[in-house]
């Protein structure tokens, strides 16, 4: 059965290339994720042909002149984007991410030894088979990464590739090979050259990876590089009974505890990382960490600003490491005012990150499943009856309150008033009720009554 599924694009921009005279082949990731039983999101071309002969076998197409100073043309073929470059060798790396420039080649071998790891180096074409010059496709069937050639050079020309390797680590769930491994804890220093938005990238899609919790543990010292607020967590002994785990395996544990969704990840992540700055021994010899979910969202928050994280993430990551630690009681009462305060994805979110948190305590201290089934199930069930939450849904508004002759803050602060009487169960959410029951000091003077004591 044949592995390799060209898309119609990526098969007809490969024919009219070959039948101009060039060699073609698709290349890198796509192969890679072919030879992996995976249908690949986009394919990149190599190509002989250089790109003002690459422009001429697209005459007639949308053409996207990305990188031609590196030899590269995006071509629109049936909707699809196709990023054709030509056979190239990179010149020095003095930015430690992109080459100072490039030099044409005619040998595809030449252009597949640029590239960062073996199983990223492979070519394919219809009727030509698989060019596989450095062992990417054994290194896949044994889950390896290991760079193209020399290691250390290929860190050197460009950092970015240590934290790719572990992304594939993570995400494929391989093994960097023990040469690669070395150069990449050697040149880690590296990394700070790196602009955030790329960094974020990538340390984005190695949390969301299924191996996590495994690279987390693996390579503190080479993430430390971009989160050295992860460095003191390494070996901390929390000396608390409800832990098993010094603080960063604990970390990596929980990490793997919580669905591969981004801002899920680095909740769990950071949820903790303000525990060393926050650390005491009480009287009873136990490890205290009092403030420390504050002060970790103090942390995150510093964090994912530096790293370039959207706002509205942050913002998310933010409150759920704040409140990770906080008691949910199976109190439908004080469930709606966790409602109310989240919102309810934040707060079916905020469930998720204490499951995860609990699941690697101390055995003795795990089983609370039980009791995170019962609070998502009592959240249904009040959401299920359409709960007044917020303001917005109370049967009153502005307009019934200034026609009492209320105005400005008196609005908002009867209607929060109103609020808080519902949520505690005090009142029912219905319009006449709740304005029966304002109190003498939210009412105001009917505007019909204003001015006339003598005014």
């Amino acid at each position: 059965m044949n592995r390799f599924f060209l898309s119609p694009a990526a098969s007809r921009g490969l024919a009219l290339l070959r039948e101009a005279g060039h060699e073609a082949w698709v290349v890198g990731g796509c192969v890679r994720d072919m030879l992996l039983g995976q249908i690949p999101k986009d394919y990149d071309i190599t190509t002989s042909a250089r790109p003002e002969e690459t422009k001429a076998v697209f005459t007639g197409y949308r053409i996207i002149e990305t990188g031609l100073r590196h030899g590269t043309v995006t071509v629109i073929l049936d909707g699809e984007p196709l990023e054709i470059t030509t056979y190239r060798v990179d010149g020095d790396y003095s930015d430690a991410r992109h080459p100072d420039g490039v030099t044409f080649t005619r040998s595809l071998r030449e252009d597949a030894a640029r590239r960062d790891f073996t199983m990223n180096a492979m070519a394919y074409a219809p009727g030509e088979g698989l060019q596989d010059f450095f062992g990417g496709q054994a290194d896949i069937l044994d889950a390896r990464i290991r760079a193209v050639g020399d290691p250390v050079r290929r860190f050197q020309e460009d950092a970015l590739r240590i934290l790719r390797g572990l992304r594939f680590a993570s995400v494929l769930g391989f093994s960097l090979e023990e040469a690669t491994e070395a150069a990449a804890r050697q040149e880690a220093g590296r990394l700070g050259q790196i602009s955030a938005e790329r960094v974020s990238a990538e340390l984005g899609k190695l949390l969301t990876g299924r191996d996590a919790g495994r690279i987390l543990r693996a390579y503190p010292d080479i993430l430390g590089q971009i989160l050295p607020e992860l460095l003191p967590m390494v070996g901390f002994n929390q000396r608390n009974v409800h832990h098993c785990y010094d603080l960063l395996t604990h970390t990596a544990e929980a990490v793997n505890h919580v669905p591969p969704e981004l801002h899920l990840r680095l909740a769990m992540l950071l949820h903790d990382v303000g525990k060393p700055l926050c650390f005491s021994i009480g009287e009873d010899g136990q490890g205290h960490f009092y403030g420390h979910a504050r002060e970790s969202a103090r942390l995150a928050g510093e964090i994912l600003r530096r790293l370039r994280f959207p706002n509205q993430l942050r913002e998310k990551v933010e409150t759920l490491v704040r409140y990770h630690d906080a008691v949910l009681e199976e109190d439908p009462r004080i469930l709606r005012r966790w409602l109310n305060r989240l919102g309810e994805e934040t707060f079916f979110d905020l469930i998720l990150i204490q499951r995860g948190d609990t699941a690697t305590l101390a055995p003795a201290y795990r089983g609370r499943a039980a009791h995170f089934e019962r609070l998502e199930a009592l959240a249904r069930e009040i959401l299920a009856e359409e709960p007044c939450l917020q303001v917005k849904d109370l049967a009153v508004n502005g307009r019934d309150l200034m026609a009492l002759g209320l105005e400005g803050r008196e609005i908002g602060n009867a209607l929060r008033f109103l609020l808080d009487q519902v949520l505690e169960g005090k009142l029912p959410n219905e319009r006449t009720c709740l304005l029966e029951n304002l109190p003498e000091s939210c009412r105001g003077t009917p505007p019909d009554d204003r001015g006339k004591n003598g005014a």
